[in-house]
């Protein structure tokens, strides 16, 4: 018998139908000579300081440093993950042969791995990779299984990364917690943690001790084109007042008018960072909630695999760019031009095998499906334009310079003229504030204008947002906007695109920042714990960027991870030395108030109910939607208060939840129409609404016809005059 083994029961569920594995037993499927289970993520974590000895088991500054001789795993505290690795132990026992299905990166291999060893394994083991969870890539994947011997240093290096942190978290967070710590608050370290933190209450400090200096800009007014000085910045008022005198009474006279063409490249595609950039920048989603709706976009098969730092296409993508580009439902007026030119276009921006380790890209996949709430559809929107406009021409532009004289004082005005607009055409939509566009000018006319003399002050650099932190660590603290330079940087960046997100989020739970609107600013406690720190090793962006370098070279084979867990073990006993020689310090703790404030209520569902998605988990009752307790260990099953439009009641989702169907619920709203209908939960855990018109009320969209009940749609009566409105059964 073959086992399989998935990250998620979701696709395990997606695998074990496309192989024929249809009988449900308890915590697995079985058929056709095939048995597919899960992890629901991590089952298994290292062990605990006191698992390794009584000496450890108690906080104590003369243990420290905590270096095991040899780290081990254990099984996580939770009857679920128990119930589930004995299962999984069950299986592996009477295997034949193990096929890792695990999500296909560093974190997937070791959730994996660390399975099989606690398992004591000694099945051969096969390795399921893939890009997208689609039934093609699937089967294709299982077509070409790969040794698993081709993954052990990839394994090598996420076993580093987490021992690593294990050394640096466990030893660091007890050495500053005794040092420092007042009223048994813990003062958390990290390898990420601590030096993204470093950046934020630099960065403050920065703004805080900026002392603006005046200064003054003389700019005029002609044929509704700015034209600015070519001295720049006048430190003294009176300079500035001379000149505009001076300028005042006399004509603008246009000079030398100097027009370059050049090519504006499409866009990027997006890696899971710059996505999570845009997102924040455009839709204010937190990195967090970007990940959580490009994953649910994978799993629900929309998208390719999220967690990813490359911009770039392997080549043997190149043949299946245009199946994709037809598949793609709502935009057909973008993609039918390319489809249309016959070749596709193939840029080196784009298709680079050199850029790629594991993974490539964020692109759709060419499925669709109809039940996104509005968020995962702004991203899927995202994501699809994006991979859209890299195969459209270049955007042809003119940069224009037209010099100025106003007596003997220079002026000049500079803009954009967009000749050929080329992949602008599939943002047409988004309105780009940097264009400025001239008018015509001629050398030599002359007229009036209108001088303006402008005091203004030096500002200081601004506070981080989610969005500019996220770029901060993918280059390590250096500002990069040329996106060349950036993916040169990435090799020396802080944390990996899946777990930056999380590390921002673990320093709003320790209270170390708070956000101001969009800004992130750290708190008095953030303040003093990196004042505390005196060592670079442990809050220095660059320094981490290095050994996030070396954790590559593990998984790329080049390093040996003896000698970056030497390198680890050496730093951290320099660092315990240095903290307990150096003198006491006080740290501000925030009051126990705001943290209950901070605390989020959750209440019991109505009835205890089991989540439908991983079948451990119970559900409980958040601030706007009802999710699973077992988020913890991967499952992410949640469900929104509100579906089309209307809020459940506690009956309502327990009965949904219960019997898989809601009783008959008025006031959806569906494309401007009210329905009513039941609620459908299906195998994958999404949500399908099934809605009964009774009656015929007038068409939302033409506002003539009638709507009609088809055989699988609710139509408009007057389609023969081009109404397009049309509302399918299953939503």
């Amino acid at each position: 018998m073959k086992l399989c083994i998935a990250e998620k029961p979701s696709v395990a569920r997606e695998i074990a139908h496309i192989l024929g594995a249809k009988t449900r037993r308890d915590g697995y499927f079985e058929g056709n000579g095939y048995q597919v289970s899960w992890t629901f993520g991590h089952l298994c974590t290292l062990k605990e300081p006191n698992d390794y000895t009584d000496k450890w088991k108690y906080w104590n500054l003369r243990e420290l440093p905590m270096i095991p001789q040899r780290f081990g795993i254990k099984v996580i505290e939770d009857e679920g993950v128990k119930k589930q690795f004995n299962i999984l132990q069950g299986l592996i026992e009477k295997a034949d042969e193990i096929i890792n299905c695990g999500d296909a990166g560093q974190e997937g291999e070791l959730i994996q791995r660390w399975v099989l060893i606690k398992a004591k394994n000694k099945a051969p083991i096969k390795r399921l990779w893939i890009s997208s969870l689609t039934e093609e890539a699937i089967r294709e994947g299982f077509n070409n299984l790969l040794s698993s011997e081709k993954f052990d240093h990839l394994y090598e290096a996420g076993s580093a990364r987490a021992i690593g942190d294990w050394l640096l978290g466990m030893n660091g967070t007890r050495l500053y917690t005794l040092k420092y710590g007042q009223n048994k608050q813990v003062l958390s370290i990290g390898r990420v943690q601590t030096p993204t933190l470093a950046m934020i209450v630099e960065r403050q400090k920065e703004i805080e001790n900026f002392k603006p200096e005046p200064y003054w800009e003389i700019k005029t007014l002609y044929r509704e084109t700015v034209f600015s000085s070519t001295k720049g910045r006048f430190k003294k008022p009176e300079d500035a007042k001379t000149v505009l005198e001076e300028i005042s009474k006399k004509d603008l006279h246009i000079g030398k008018i100097q027009t370059k063409n050049s090519n504006e490249h499409p866009p990027r595609l997006f890696d899971l960072t710059s996505l999570q950039v845009e997102c924040n920048r455009k839709f204010n989603l937190s990195a967090e909630d970007t990940l959580r709706k490009i994953q649910s976009l994978y799993e629900k098969k929309l998208t390719t695999y999220p967690r990813v730092d490359t911009t770039f296409l392997s080549d043997d993508i190149y043949k299946k760019v245009p199946s994709t580009l037809k598949k793609l439902k709502g935009y057909e007026s973008l993609t039918h031009p390319i489809i249309e030119a016959g070749k596709i276009r193939k840029s080196k921006k784009v298709f680079d095998n050199k850029k790629i380790t594991d993974h490539h890209a964020i692109i759709p996949t060419g499925v669709n499906r109809t039940d996104l709430n509005d968020i995962e559809r702004k991203v899927y929107d995202l994501v699809t334009k994006r991979f859209i406009a890299v195969f459209y021409p270049d955007c042809q532009i003119a940069n224009t310079t037209v010099e100025a004289t106003i007596g003997k004082h220079n002026f000049k005005a500079t803009g954009k003229q967009i000749l050929k607009p080329g992949w602008r055409v599939v943002f047409s939509r988004e309105t780009n504030n940097d264009d400025r566009i001239l008018p015509q000018f001629t050398t030599g006319e002359h007229g009036p204008h209108k001088p303006d003399l402008q005091k203004k002050q030096t500002q200081p650099p601004n506070y981080y947002t989610e969005a500019t932190l996220l770029r901060a660590m993918e280059t390590a603290g250096k500002q990069m906007d040329d996106e060349e330079l950036r993916e040169l940087m990435k090799e020396n960046g802080i944390g990996r695109p899946s777990t930056r997100a999380n590390i921002i989020e673990t320093l709003f739970r320790r209270r170390y920042i708070r956000k101001e609107r969009k800004r992130l600013v750290a708190t008095q406690t953030g303040i003093d714990l990196v004042d505390t720190i005196e060592n670079d090793m442990l809050k220095s962006a660059e320094l981490t960027g290095q050994w996030e370098r070396k954790l590559k070279q593990i998984e790329s084979g080049e390093l040996a991870i003896s000698l970056f867990m030497d390198e680890l073990k050496t730093m951290v006993k320099e660092v315990i030395n240095q903290v307990k020689n150096s003198p006491k310090k006080e740290i501000t703790i925030l009051e126990e108030k705001d943290k209950k404030s901070k605390k989020k209520k959750t209440t019991a569902a109505p009835k205890e109910l089991i989540c439908p998605l991983c079948g451990n988990g119970k559900l409980i009752k958040g601030k706007s939607a009802w999710g699973c307790s077992g988020w913890k260990n991967g499952c992410k099953f949640t469900l929104s208060f509100e579906l089309f439009e209307k809020k459940l009641t506690d009956k309502q989702f327990e009965t949904l939840i219960s019997k898989k169907k809601s009783s008959v619920i008025k006031g959806f709203v569906y494309q401007k129409l009210k329905l009513s209908g039941n609620l459908i939960l299906t195998e994958e855990s999404t949500i399908q609404l099934q809605p009964q018109i009774k009656d015929t009320p007038g068409c939302p969209q033409c506002g003539k016809g009638k709507i009609l009940k088809g055989k699988t749609a609710w139509g408009c009566s007057n389609f023969n005059e081009g109404c397009s409105f049309r509302v399918p059964f299953e939503l």
